[in-house]
């Protein structure tokens, strides 16, 4: 008998829960029957402490809790609380400023951005392009708004950004297309914790400018710097956003900022799009379409988040505070991964590239059968396609140290 359905037809392909949060919850499952410091759970990407619990930023704590209640409570603006649009651009680029038009709109996180850059930004069944490391929702976002996801080989033989690769899919997809969307996750890949270095960027953007040429072309560089603030130094980490001064005008450059990583505000679904235009009216264009897409969707944006944001850049004492506490909480973070490093490289683990960042990716072929298995010795990783992302972020400095020889043997054994 056929079962009868209401939704409507349509492309897309669902299923049921999401893959990490699914996984995160046999972990918690587990935990509960063998206790948690017998589980390796390396699934969520947050900072936990070596109890499992989230670490928080006390100063914004302090923060939220120093609101008043129309702070709290009333709408905020469309766009975003003007304050916020304002100081979001010095969270965003610190000292390096590029040349151009610099316009912002408040959005839910990062994903809030990555669904008005598709949504404006491209045409309906285009083809965005990203590399073959990715985000799982850069997937499910392009599929619910209509588009289809491409890759192209994130890195060449010597473990390097594989521009040849990117170029090759870029000049493919514009000749086929006259909107192309890159969602690019830098500094701090996720998956991977790779960041280009500057000379990676330099022959990127030329990429970009020869195929700028032909003005008929209109190309949208999304880079998804949600990892900013744990990507190495604070301040030097952002020096390749000056690669994005003075562009050809068919190259919008759009810059996704996150409140959940570098703020700890997770639940917050706090962030905006920031872009980067040589053409004032492109800006113009840019707040009045993405305005429209706001009130289309979640309509207005978290208003204490935004209240938060603005404090910390209005008072230099509240910075310091933030500055030091999240540079505490990276030393955490740079220990468990520098341990799971050395211990991959005594057994022999091949890793992905790794510079800095929550996850680390190790390549192998039948990643969900090996998932699987390694659930059964309670450690609970995440199968992306092709290998394995391990969530140093979330795992004690202690257990980064022996899971690697464990996930060495089994790959060999398998």
């Amino acid at each position: 008998m056929n079962q009868y359905l209401m939704a409507a037809p349509g492309t897309r392909q669902i299923s049921g829960d999401d893959k990490i949060f699914g996984i995160n919850k046999s972990a918690h499952d587990m935990s509960k029957i063998i206790g948690p410091e017998n589980v390796v759970n390396a699934t969520i990407g947050a900072l936990l402490d070596d109890e499992g619990k989230l670490m928080v930023l006390p100063s914004i704590v302090e923060a939220y809790k120093s609101l008043s209640p129309s702070e709290i409570a009333e709408y905020a603006p469309i766009a975003g609380v003007p304050s916020f649009l304002t100081n979001v651009k010095t969270a965003v680029f610190g000292q390096y400023i590029p040349n151009g038009y610099i316009e912002a709109i408040a959005t839910p996180g990062g994903t809030g951005a990555i669904h008005n850059t598709i949504q404006n930004y491209s045409l309906s069944k285009d083809t965005i392009l990203t590399t073959d490391w990715f985000w799982g929702p850069y997937k499910t976002i392009s599929d619910e708004l209509g588009r289809n996801l491409q890759t192209f080989t994130m890195f060449d033989e010597n473990k390097k950004l594989n521009i040849s690769a990117f170029e090759t899919e870029t000049k493919a997809l514009l000749k086929k297309q006259s909107h192309l969307v890159i969602l690019f996750n830098a500094p701090a890949h996720n998956p991977t914790g790779f960041t280009p270095d500057d000379k990676e960027w330099d022959v990127l953007m030329d990429v970009l400018k020869k195929e700028a040429k032909n003005t008929e072309k209109k190309i949208t560089l999304f880079v998804d710097a949600a990892y900013i603030d744990f990507a190495g130094d604070p301040d030097t980490s952002r020096k390749f956003f000056t690669k994005f001064s003075n562009l050809p005008e068919n190259i919008l450059v759009i810059v996704a900022f996150s409140m959940s990583k570098g703020y700890t505000l997770y639940g917050m679904r706090s962030g905006a799009m920031v872009c980067i235009t040589p053409n004032k009216a492109i800006a113009e264009e840019f707040k009045t379409i993405n305005m429209y897409s706001n009130r289309a969707t979640w309509s207005n944006g978290t208003r204490p988040a935004m209240s938060i944001l603005s404090r910390i850049f209005e008072n230099t004492d509240l910075y310091k505070k933030v500055a030091q506490e999240r540079a505490d909480f990276k030393s955490v973070l740079d220990k468990r991964a520098q341990a799971f490093l050395e211990s991959s490289k005594k057994c022999g683990l091949e890793l992905c590239p790794y510079e800095s960042g929550f996850f680390i990716t190790i390549p192998c072929e039948n990643a969900e059968a090996i998932g699987q298995e390694l659930q059964k010795e309670a450690i609970f990783i995440v199968p992306i396609g092709k290998g394995l992302r391990f969530a140093v972020s979330a795992v004690s400095q202690d257990k980064c140290k022996i899971v690697p020889e464990k996930i060495a043997s089994l790959i060999k054994n398998l």
